[in-house]
């Protein structure tokens, strides 16, 4: 086909809140090539997540559709292969569509679920296609793609393609230096051992205390980001020798700064901890959320978790923190790093004026807030507002914009500006207009679901929450908490004082209830369409 649609490149960081960049105003960390793409494109300062965890907000980001809808709902539950994505659209449409590094849009470990359905006691329990509410239900091996044990076992293991609308997949699993997939393979065939080179056993020797953070004994150029960073370069060079009259969609998704903190060589002490400011947050327990911040710090104490090894929240002290904020800023510069050669490499190929290059992240981290870092089920803006810039060429574009909108647009906006429309169900909104205008030209209203495996801040039972932004407001509702949150964002950002019992804005409360559940009868799913009237 002849080439009329553009090329788009989405780099997608993991964990990475909206304030860290040189860009949003961080007095810290070196973004400068992040910062070329805003500063030539719009960055987005409002930008939400539909999910502050990877699975279920990556599955957004693939359909246009909330989790409760696309049935990713949380970590451990798979995006169906039956279910279309933005990507099987532009595939069909000739494009050529590449994902280097991290996916999880299935699970990556063989750890069992947490929990299972709940059969009342005297009932014979379903069999079978009979045991979900859809069926059948595809076996295991088809969604354990992406388990690392795959790459551990196999060394010539490989996806089933096209994998969620991807004809090419280099893959990464996991975070830090502790990454599988195929850069394990990549890793060995440069002569490397992993099991001598990777993980806290083989670290170099460093004076930190932060859990979940060690020097790496992993060189720079052999690092995952450098490996994203090489098979970015080599796809744009093949499409440039070989493909250059089709369109392409490459996607380049970092693992870092997820946790564990492990940024290498220079990228260690590229920030020094006693740079750092602790968030003015820090020591906060904002009202009546302190106590769910501490029934979940004296749990993980009584429940003897592992600092070392949970993914869901960590407390620190002071030391801890700065060398977190510090260490994460180094894997977010070696990002940058890796754009700069990207986008260089775009513009030798002479391709950059017909490409349009996103940027964002599937969450944040909390980075100190309340004296915690990592995420969990407290919707913070540290977690649920992410970095999204679009740079388009050829487009005439607002410097800023402060819409409110989210991941679940980002699927119709890269189908708009390559001139094609959504499939029936898809739920967000193409942002070309918030774009070139600045202005907000959505509802103004955003919904964030949670829905977790395990207990958590002192709950009986997994957590379930629903989360609205609407215009200075934050609302929260739990399912099982005694509490509800409420937060003006323009006149407390740092989200100190609950107001949802505060006896001057019960009518504030009241509306913004109205609007929930109106946005939630909105975001019910309209897919499939009627075939005829009844």
């Amino acid at each position: 086909m002849s080439k009329k649609r553009p090329n788009f490149i989405v780099i997608m960081t993991d964990q990475h809140r909206a304030d860290y960049l040189g860009c949003a105003g961080h007095p810290l960390v070196k973004t400068p090539a992040i910062d070329s793409l805003a500063a030539r494109g719009t960055r987005f300062t409002r930008f939400y997540v539909s999910s502050p965890v990877c699975m279920p907000n990556r599955a957004t980001y693939m359909t246009g559709r909330l989790p409760a809808v696309n049935g990713a709902r949380g970590n451990g539950m798979p995006l169906s292969l039956q279910v279309n994505t933005f990507v099987d659209l532009l595939r069909s449409k000739g494009y050529r569509t590449t994902l280097v590094g991290k996916c999880h849009l299935m699970t990556m470990t063989d750890h069992p679920a947490m929990w299972k359905p709940q059969i009342p006691e005297g009932l014979e329990a379903p069999q079978g296609d009979f045991a979900e509410a859809v069926k059948p239900w595809a076996p295991d091996s088809v969604y354990d793609q992406e388990n690392e044990a795959n790459w551990a076992r196999d060394p010539d293991w490989k996806l089933r393609m096209p994998f969620y609308g991807f004809e090419r997949v280099h893959l990464c699993t996991g975070h830090g230096d502790q990454v599988s997939g195929e850069y394990l393979h990549w890793l060995k065939s440069k002569g490397q051992d992993p099991a001598k080179i990777t993980g806290p056993k083989n670290a170099l020797g460093a004076d930190v205390n932060c859990p979940q953070a060690w020097r790496t004994a992993v060189p720079e150029e052999l690092y995952p980001t450098r490996y994203i960073q090489e098979h970015s370069l080599q796809v744009l060079d093949e499409h440039a020798r070989e493909h250059k009259d089709d369109p392409f969609f490459l996607m380049m998704s970092f693992p870092d700064p997820h946790h564990p903190f492990t940024p290498p060589g220079k990228y260690w002490n590229m920030y020094s901890p006693e740079q750092v400011t602790l968030p003015p947050n820090f020591y906060a327990r904002p009202d009546d959320i302190g106590g769910p911040v501490d029934s979940a710090i004296h749990m993980h104490e009584e429940k003897g978790y592992d600092p070392e090894r949970t993914m869901s929240f960590l407390h620190l002290n002071e030391r801890q923190a700065r060398e977190a904020i510090a260490l994460t800023c180094g894997m977010i510069t070696m990002i940058d790093d890796a754009v700069s050669v990207v986008l260089d490499r775009l513009k030798t190929l002479g391709m950059d004026q017909e490409t349009v290059v996103v940027f964002t992240a599937d969450h944040g981290d909390y980075l100190g807030d309340k004296g915690i870092a990592l995420k969990g089920p407290l919707h913070l803006n540290s977690i649920v507002n992410v970095p999204f810039i679009w740079a388009d060429p050829a487009q005439p574009v607002a410097k800023t914009c402060d819409a409110i909108s989210g991941t679940i647009d980002i699927s119709s906006t890269v189908l708009a500006r390559a001139g094609l429309a959504g499939f029936h169900g898809m739920q967000g909104r193409s942002l070309l207009p918030e774009a070139a205008t600045g202005r907000d030209h959505g509802p103004g209203v955003h919904l964030i679901d949670e829905e977790s495996q395990r207990p958590n801040f002192g709950y009986p039972a997994p957590v379930k929450l629903r989360t609205m932004i609407a215009g200075d407001w934050r609302i929260t509702l739990y399912e099982y908490a005694p509490h509800c949150e409420m937060y003006n964002l323009k006149n407390d950002p740092d989200e100190n004082h609950n107001l949802w019992n505060h006896p001057d804005y019960l009518q504030t409360r009241a509306e913004l209830l109205e609007r929930m559940v109106r946005a939630s009868i909105h975001a019910l799913d309209a897919s499939p369409a009627p075939r005829r009237r009844a």
